[in-house]
């Protein structure tokens, strides 16, 4: 294991959460309308760090491995796979039952 397959295994892994969180805010939108969200997420972070962080560089690897994670993220909350699909599920019915009464 070197270094680079550490860092691009962990910008997968961070990018995950923001494409299950993305999934369950745009229920709606096609997964690669997500990977494209986690593309500009991750482009404007690198711009960021480019420009304000010297001792850092962009890299369009980091690009490509957050897309990714974003990606896998937005699907797995789709499948179900991430236990947060099954609490949105719950509280709306909740909240629908609620209503009726």
């Amino acid at each position: 294991m070197n270094y680079s397959l550490i860092e691009a295994t962990a910008n997968v892994v961070l990018f995950m959460p923001l494409g299950a969180a993305a999934s369950l805010a745009f229920p709606r939108e096609r997964f690669w309308q997500l990977g494209a969200f986690g593309l500009v997420v991750s482009g404007c972070m690198e711009l960021g760090q480019q420009l304000f962080l010297h001792g850092r560089f962009a890299s369009p690897l980091d690009l490509v491995t957050n897309t990714a994670g974003c990606v896998i993220g937005a699907l797995a909350a789709r499948a179900g796979v991430l236990p947060l699909k099954r609490q949105q599920a719950q509280r709306q019915l909740t909240l629908s039952l609620s209503k009726s009464d």
